[in-house]
């Protein structure tokens, strides 16, 4: 904490009350003071402070009140107590309201300073630690993760329905689809959001190695074991453990996971001593976790065990409808983070992007468009930005007006023609969803219905 740390003095003796704020002044801090659990609380009221010192035994109020106050009301601020009358009694029940430290008059001073350094230091980190949850939280809400079409409302649908329950979820789709974004964004949308988020990638640690990784190890368990070790099923406890690639994870270990999530409770390796679990365990994979049981690869009874509550993910090909929402999304933030001016891309790499099959999904868009922007020299991102794969893409099929010759032309057909083509390419381009279409349209939802029905084409 700086040396502009405010601090509240809560002292009914006002002559140590004086004494102590001098002192602490000296020192560097600002501070209040007061003399009763009155005053205290008008102060509470009206300004922050990073840590109260307040005397045990004040008229009216006292001081564990003034405690409880404080743990409600800001329960990230440090409070110090002071008494001339110290017990055992007292000083147990003031940590157990959440007191930091507990000290008695006459108190060195020299003490004092390094116990309100660390009162100061303990405030800041839990007031960063909870900026970051914050943080943590908004960048994976629901919202957060882009998708109109409606392959992805489903998604969003049963991430929302499943958010506040402990069931276990197992999350499928082809590499690149986010899968730990959607297990990122149930969690902090959980009741676990203030507890750990744990991932391990199951098929990115050796065989011999994936044991120890999950559930730790003791001294002297293996030859490399010099000493105890958590693992992540520990670190996780509380909160969520999300094992991704878990259709890697070798038929041994296969049946130890299953045993943990059946009974609740496990060893670190080379320990006999139960470790009891809460944890609620999100699974992810881009394989056919049915066809591994049907070949051999993977336990069936665990299959059952994880596949509680399926999410699947499509491919990028499958909502082509939100590829440039997706891609003016990653523009945004890209251009953000890159302290880079906001650049456009342009029609044509547009459609280039919507014509590209994208087999690395997601994440392969946002390297692109990242690339993109470091290279271009232009305001606008054109095909020539793009690499060749994706940037001579073949454009979806153009109409072509009808010709006018002497005979004349039925004005009104050729018109619902052009109409009935343009709103064909656009439902194929918004994955059938009419919200999408109608935005390609530059007309309304209503309207595109109103003229689809008109036209007599299927809704």
């Amino acid at each position: 904490m700086s040396d502009k740390a405010q601090i509240l003095l809560i002292d009914d003796e006002p002559e140590s009350c004086r004494a102590l704020s001098v002192l602490l002044n000296r020192a560097g801090y600002r501070v209040d003071s007061c003399h009763s659990g009155e005053e205290a609380s008008n102060l509470l009221a009206k300004h922050a402070y990073e840590l109260i010192i307040s005397d045990l035994l004040l008229p009216g109020i006292s001081g564990i009140d003034i405690l409880k106050q404080v743990k409600e009301d800001a329960p990230e601020t440090s409070v110090i107590l002071i008494t001339g009358n110290a017990s055992a009694e007292t000083a147990v029940e003031a940590m157990k309201e959440g007191a930091l430290d507990y000290i008695t008059k006459p108190f060195n001073f020299e003490r004092l300073k390094l116990q309100v350094a660390k009162a100061l230091e303990k405030t800041r980190l839990v007031s960063e630690n909870k900026y970051l949850r914050q943080q943590l939280r908004g960048r994976y809400k629901f919202e957060n993760i882009i998708g109109a079409s409606q392959p992805m409302q489903q998604v969003f649908s049963r991430m929302e329905k499943v958010a506040g329950t402990d069931s276990t979820i197992l999350i499928l789709g082809a590499s690149g689809t986010g899968k730990e974004l959607v297990a990122k964004a149930i969690h902090y949308n959980s009741p676990r959001k203030d507890k750990p988020f744990i991932a391990i990638n199951c098929g990115a640690i050796p065989a011999d190695l994936l044991e120890s990784e999950l559930f730790g190890h003791v001294k002297g368990a293996f030859t490399s074991a010099f000493a105890d070790k958590p693992g992540k099923f520990e670190i996780a406890n509380g909160g969520t453990l999300f094992l991704d690639e878990i259709g890697d994870m070798p038929l041994q270990l296969q049946m130890k996971l299953l045993r943990v999530l059946q009974e609740h409770e496990f060893e670190r390796v080379g320990s006999s001593r139960k470790i009891q679990l809460n944890i609620r365990l999100i699974s992810a994979t881009n394989v056919e976790l049915h066809q591994q049981v049907t070949q051999g690869k993977f336990r069936k009874d665990l299959y059952y065990r994880l596949n509680v509550i399926p999410i699947h993910l499509p491919p990028l090909c499958e909502r082509r409808g939100d590829i440039p929402l997706l891609a003016r999304h990653f523009l945004a933030k890209i251009c953000r983070e890159m302290n880079h001016e906001l650049i456009r891309i342009g029609p044509d790499a547009m459609r280039a992007m919507e014509n590209y099959d994208w087999p690395g999904n997601v994440r392969e868009m946002e390297n692109i468009i990242e690339r993109a922007i470091a290279l271009t020299d232009s305001d606008i991102i054109t095909c020539a930005d793009l690499p060749p794969d994706i940037g001579l893409q073949t454009p979806v099929a153009e109409f072509s007006a009808p010709q006018l010759t002497s005979d004349g032309i039925d004005l009104n057909h050729a018109i619902a023609d052009i109409e009935r083509e343009l709103i064909g390419q656009a439902l194929q381009l918004g994955q059938g969803v009419k919200a999408r279409a109608a935005e390609l349209l530059g007309i309304n939802r209503t309207t595109l219905v109103e003229k689809i029905k008109r036209l007599g084409m299927p809704l």
